[in-house]
């Protein structure tokens, strides 16, 4: 009798054990690493949320932090040093904090924030500006270049793209470091785990530490912006008129502005609202879209 009631108990046990690990799991497959839920099987869309008036003149890139949204103006001639760039701050919800934070520059193309600074590709520089008060710090030129465009960090350096003379570069601040060349018609950069990927005439492109790439989807050519959900989903814009949802080895088209001639240049993303910012170049606009599955 002590044998089974042991026995019966240990079964029990085992049982409840058991019974523990599998809830636990199904819990856990059904989380993102950020806690959110994870739409294996849901089709995403997006809705538009807000868009400002017609005053953010060639507006190319956006870029969130910390509660605001920065915007990179006056590319209407993105090769010519006409100084009538601008860096222009937004709100969350598309009120405008600042229309001309930051004036003097040229085409300001890609951003990328390090160390509580503003990097900005400015043509054949990088500008640098203070965060706090919007000053320009220093200009760093990059020899030779021809087309500087996006621009992003993976917290030690802020890595950028040369269209034109199809490379990437990388500075701290000071010094400027051929990181990658021979990528044709190189835009859209960001970074992942430590990993380099962009955007070119090929597609989405994976980089290896040796300079080469892999292309990892050859739907989206000719991309511009570039968002990184995780290592194997992504957004991405061409700047004709569309955003695309990337997962795995399926492509959504997200947004189609065409036939209204509304650009999506370089977009960014508000994670927390899962909102896409989409600056419309020759609509002078920014618009937002709220990303969603059903």
């Amino acid at each position: 009798m002590k044998n089974f009631t042991q026995i019966n108990q240990s079964f029990t046990f085992l049982t409840l054990f058991l019974f523990f690990i599998v809830f636990s799991c199904s819990e856990n497959s059904s989380k993102s690493e950020e806690g959110k839920p994870v739409m294996e099987d849901k089709e995403p869309k997006v809705t538009m949320l807000w868009k400002t008036d017609s005053i953010f003149t060639g507006s190319e890139s956006t870029l969130f932090h910390n509660g605001t949204i920065y915007v990179s103006n006056g590319n209407t001639k993105p090769s010519e040093k006409d100084g009538n760039g601008f860096i222009s701050k937004l709100n969350e919800d598309g009120t405008v904090d600042s229309e001309k934070w930051v004036e003097g520059l040229s085409a300001p193309k890609g951003m990328a924030i390090l160390n509580d600074q503003l990097f900005v590709t400015d043509i054949d520089e990088v500008v640098i500006i203070n965060l706090s008060d919007g000053s320009i710090e220093k200009k760093l030129p990059v020899e030779n270049a021809q087309f500087l465009n996006d621009a992003a960090t993976d917290g030690t350096f802020v890595f950028f793209s040369d269209m034109r003379d199809a490379k990437i570069y990388k500075t701290d601040g000071e010094k400027i470091i051929l990181v990658a060349s021979d990528v044709p018609s190189i835009n859209g950069v960001e970074i992942y785990n430590g990993r380099i990927y962009g955007l070119n005439g090929e597609g989405l492109i994976s980089f290896n530490e040796n300079g080469t790439y892999d292309i990892i989807n050859d739907e989206v050519k000719g991309g511009d912006g570039l968002v990184i959900i995780n290592d194997s989903t992504f957004i991405a814009s061409r700047w004709a008129g569309q955003i695309f949802y990337i997962k795995g080895n399926k492509t959504t088209l997200l947004l189609d502005t065409q036939e209204e001639k509304s650009n999506t240049a370089d977009i960014g993303f508000i994670p927390t609202k899962n909102t896409i910012t989409v600056p419309t170049f020759m609509k002078n606009e920014v618009a937002a879209y709220e990303l969603s599955f059903e």
